[in-house]
């Protein structure tokens, strides 16, 4: 599995934002294809309290699917959206998933 994950410094207009980002960015993810999953979290800090106000992620089954995800007309349009509600601009990353099973109590190389 491969992830996106774009931190949000604080926004300009916490308010604004959510409005914005709930009713018209949220809908454009959900059309990247590939898409497996996406999760995000708002206020994860108090004003002036941390460096991120947001933190978004979705979920793809490779490497290959996120990039084909991001380089589709939908992606494009995310991409092109977020200077519409992100004034604290945005950092954007991407890693390979690795997870630990309940009950197991190895982080060893698998």
């Amino acid at each position: 599995m491969h992830k996106l994950v774009v931190l949000y410094p604080e926004p300009a207009d916490r308010a604004a934002f959510e409005a914005y980002y709930r009713s018209t960015h949220l809908p454009l993810c959900a059309r990247l294809p590939g898409v497996r999953g996406i999760t995000f979290s708002l206020g994860i800090s108090e004003p002036g309290a941390g460096p991120f106000f947001g933190l978004f992620e979705a979920v793809f089954d490779s490497a290959d699917d996120l990039a084909a995800a991001l380089a589709s007309p939908e992606g494009r349009a995310v991409e092109a959206d977020v200077p519409n509600y992100a004034t604290g601009g945005a950092t954007v990353f991407d890693c390979a998933v690795e997870s630990l099973t309940s009950g197991e109590t190895s982080f060893a190389e698998r």
